[in-house]
């Protein structure tokens, strides 16, 4: 195959496999797109198989989170040019990982029999890794493809979303695998079929169990367009639109979104906070706090206060660069973003359950529940996971759907609700299954009430989280590399 036409192939596959995740959600295509990617670089030379894993890349992740130039320019008044350039060196870096895991499998040269074990290892610790290094972007996570209906949603609550991806690599390389005869069909089908059967049988066990007792629940969409938020003279209307929104929908937990009243939690009129408090037996609300980070310098934080109770709050950790933090040597973006309250301290990383309307509350702020592993330490003693987000950021895209799917593999590795309560979507509430009870449509200024149980126990992926995964793959890569010295 001439190497312009593997290329432009793996950027087609690359490209496919976003319709496997939300909104579309066909599980099966981001297989497929995996298993043409090691059909492409099969015999290949390792430097010609990272080029073709970087090009799967870039169709991939330009095709998956081109709304972060939404973020950027739009809303952030980031030019054109330079945001868009922005974004593409954005993806470019994301797409180094995939490049990495083609090219270790032809350097490594695996057997027949290491051959689809060790590719799934590379490309889960891959995965891992983006999601970990410089302070980690796992969004569109192979595993995030496989919430439910997918088969492979049961090794979730066990291993993770990397765990699934794992299993999703191991199922596509089994399928390149007896495409190119590296083994016959009959071993390779009877693996299918035995990965699957094992999806759905640890599916059907329940690794935590409702707690006995139920309460009624209202998620708040106010709607308040991103560009209009933070205009002095719109703040009696979003102050108005979610008193309204509490009234109409008063619950034993009431919850507002992130920065819901763009103002400090402190100078925000008492008498309102009152009136608000009064629609619930506990209301939550994403709120900006003035607190001391660990120098004891004043902060802003990114929080989660229940109102009338200034003991019960939670303040984000995990920031996002150029958004609430700026990282080190990139002083000079912030002349070319203007971006609200964009340098925030960071809240504790482990901070405990919040007691709200008789229940344990384990709060997160937007793109922290994208990290499975740091929620684990607050969901052990939790029983129902929230989170407040405002994805007006990123407009009509992807993102909202997304970061639906997100949270759907975050209450299935819990094995607890997540609700989420958003300013213009996806307001929804998420059973311990992962299935979503109900949701809101976007851009929609409205309230859902939902009546649920909190969850209780530990779910496998809660006592060892992401370790067997990434001792698996070294494993492998161990093993490769012993095979590949002794047959040279």
């Amino acid at each position: 195959m001439k190497p312009a036409v593997r290329l432009a192939a793996a950027g087609a596959a690359g490209l496919l496999a976003v319709a496997g995740f939300a909104p579309l959600g066909l599980f099966p295509l981001p297989l497929l797109s995996l298993a043409t990617l090691l059909w492409l670089t099969d015999r290949c030379a390792p430097r010609a198989a990272a080029l073709t894993g970087f090009v799967f890349g870039l169709g991939w992740f330009l095709g998956g989170v081109s709304w972060v130039h939404v973020s950027l320019h739009d809303f952030g008044g980031m030019p054109m040019i330079i945001s868009l350039l922005a974004t593409f060196l954005f993806c470019v870096y994301l797409s180094f990982f995939p490049a990495v895991a083609c090219a270790a499998q032809c350097w490594l040269r695996p057997g027949r029999v290491l051959y689809a074990p060790l590719f799934a290892g590379l490309w889960a610790l891959t995965e891992w890794l983006r999601g970990t290094l410089l302070t980690g972007f796992p969004w569109l996570a192979s595993g995030y493809a496989h919430a439910p209906p997918s088969p492979l949603a049961g090794y979730v609550p066990v291993f993770g979303v990397h765990g699934a991806g794992w299993v999703a690599a191991l199922i596509a390389a089994l399928l390149a695998a007896a495409a190119l005869q590296r083994m016959t069909w009959r071993p390779a089908i009877v693996s299918l079929v035995a990965l699957l059967a094992g999806g759905a049988l640890l599916g059907a066990i329940r690794w935590t169990e409702p707690t006995g007792r139920t309460l009624t629940v209202s998620l708040l969409q106010g709607n308040v367009p991103q560009s209009l938020k933070w205009v002095p003279e719109r703040l009696p209307d979003s102050m108005q639109t979610y008193l309204d929104l509490a009234r109409t929908w008063p619950a034993d937990l009431v919850v507002l979104p992130e920065t819901a009243i763009p103002l400090p939690y402190d100078e925000i009129d008492p008498d309102w906070l009152a009136d608000v408090r009064r629609t619930g037996r506990d209301v939550l609300m994403g709120a900006i706090t003035i607190g001391r980070d660990g120098d004891g310098a004043a902060r802003y934080f990114n929080s989660a206060v229940a109102l009338g109770r200034d003991d019960a709050r939670y303040s984000k950790s995990h920031l996002v660069a150029f958004g609430e933090f700026t990282p080190p040597l990139f002083a000079w973006t912030l002349s070319l973003l203007s971006i609200p309250m964009s340098d925030f301290g960071r809240g504790a990383a482990v901070q405990p359950p919040l007691d709200l309307a008789g229940e344990k509350v384990a709060v997160n702020i937007c793109y922290e529940d994208v990290f499975g592993e740091e929620l684990i330490a607050a969901a052990r003693d939790a029983t129902l996971l929230v989170n407040v987000s405002n994805t007006a950021w990123f407009g009509d895209s992807l993102a909202q759907p997304q970061h639906l799917q997100i949270a759907q593999l975050r209450a299935l590795e819990m094995g607890r609700p997540m609700l989420r309560a958003t300013n213009t979507g996806m307001t929804a509430a998420i059973g311990a299954d992962g299935r979503v009870i109900a949701a809101l449509p976007p851009f929609q200024r409205a309230g859902l009430r939902v009546e649920l149980s909190g969850h209780q126990g530990l779910t496998p992926f809660m006592r060892w989280g992401n370790v067997p995964v990434v001792i698996g793959a070294l494993l492998l890569i161990g093993a490769a590399m012993v095979r590949r010295k002794a047959s040279r």
